[in-house]
């Protein structure tokens, strides 16, 4: 037995006769440019509604993916079998009276050869492995940009997050199984909800409404808003958001925002749309967001200067609301803001919901709950969000 004394002082320093070397980087430009041709890739998925084609490796996605794996590789159910037999019958039955090689040839879609014996020709129809067949298939649920990431990102391991796509990447590797791309875009939500990103997330929360991941990011966007209502509502990009989104910031009681901005607002979304759509009304547009306005915090000067000369408002919310800041007693709460649900004892129910009728999500909106008086029909107010499973959403 030698102890280390014993040894002498070159083998103790002498070196491991093997080393490790790592070139990710390079093999992660390999592997995105193996994706980007078309010719090396066995899979095409056709996405969006443009059905923008995407490549990629059919094994590099079973292998990273058990939901692609079981979409690519999942052997033929029963009922698939059957219509596939089904299918294969009526064609023989219509070919019963030809020769067996016109059958093979029919089988095998590729020209027979003269001189070649009918046992060589009947190894000729030999299907591939259905692995090694080129596949296509037709992706609706996604964006082609969110998916094109989630692929690159499955063949590379790599990808650059942007609030642009961040909310559909988050929802597509929750749909496919990869948690730790889902659990990396969740981490980076609330970094990057800021005054210049925030109606892009809910805008995108509109698009993915119908998924779990969604829910968690629009109560902290919403939150955001709350806490900076005036510069939000000041946004050109605020009149490009859907209008019942503009009515549930709008009808938020947790806004912050001062009650002419909120006007403002309105009225800026209104203007924007009515160019939009040139057979519509400005007055009625904007009357969409008159309840959500308490005309009687707006002080009198600015009511009879900026507001009342627009002639968008009815003159008695002016009047009332002038009353109001004259002597509160003198006139009844309920008058002063128009459509409001009379009665205390209701509440603002802000909610993200998707209908179950449509599977893809399409009817999925992010919307104020209807709950007011039955004679009033409008929505109603308590700040809230209360999510819905969508049959997609159990799924995932």
């Amino acid at each position: 037995m030698f102890s280390e004394a014993a040894l002498p002082a070159e083998a103790l320093c002498e070196e491991p006769d093997f080393t490790t070397f790592e070139n990710r980087s390079g093999l992660t430009e390999d592997m995105k440019f193996l994706a980007s041709m078309p010719e090396l890739c066995d899979v095409t998925f056709l996405v969006g509604d443009t059905r923008e084609p995407v490549c990629a490796v059919k094994a590099v996605l079973a292998a990273r993916s058990r939901v692609f794996h079981k979409l690519l590789y999942a052997a033929y159910s029963p009922q698939k079998k059957k219509e596939a037999t089904t299918r294969e019958n009526k064609i023989k039955m219509f070919l019963k009276r030809s020769s067996e090689p016109l059958l093979n040839l029919q089988g095998s879609g590729q020209p027979s050869r003269p001189g070649r014996s009918a046992y060589s020709n009947k190894l000729d129809t030999i299907p591939e492995p259905q692995g090694n067949v080129h596949q296509t298939l037709i992706i609706e649920e996604f964006e082609p940009d969110v998916f094109r990431q989630l692929i690159e990102y499955i063949h590379t391991g790599c990808v650059t997050l942007q609030p642009r796509t961040l909310l559909g990447l988050m929802n597509a590797a929750d749909y496919y199984g990869l948690d730790e791309l889902r659990r990396a875009c969740s981490g980076f939500v609330q970094c990057c909800i800021n005054v210049d990103t925030v109606c892009a997330l809910l805008a995108s929360a509109e698009r993915y409404i119908q998924y779990k991941c969604t829910k968690s990011m629009v109560q902290k966007v919403l939150e955001f808003v709350d806490e900076h209502g005036n510069e939000v509502l000041n946004l050109g990009s605020f009149t490009l958001l859907p209008q019942h989104v503009v009515r549930l910031i709008m009808a938020r009681e947790e806004l912050k925002a001062d009650e002419f901005t909120k006007f403002q607002a309105g009225l800026m979304w209104s203007k924007k749309h009515c160019d939009n759509h040139s057979n519509i009304d400005l007055k009625e547009t904007i009357g969409n967001f008159l309840e959500y306005i308490h005309f009687y915090k707006i002080p009198a000067n600015i009511l009879m200067k900026e507001v009342h000369p627009l002639g968008l408002v009815p003159y008695h919310i002016i009047m009332n609301a002038l009353a109001y800041q004259a002597d509160p007693g003198s006139v009844d709460p309920n008058k002063l803001s128009p459509n409001r649900p009379r009665g205390g004892h209701q509440g603002r129910s802000m909610s993200v919901q998707s209908s179950s009728l449509d599977p893809l999500g399409s009817n999925g909106t992010l919307s104020s709950s209807a709950s007011s008086e039955m004679d009033s029909g409008r929505h109603s107010s308590e700040g809230a969000i209360d999510g819905r499973a969508s049959p997609k959403e159990k799924d995932s």
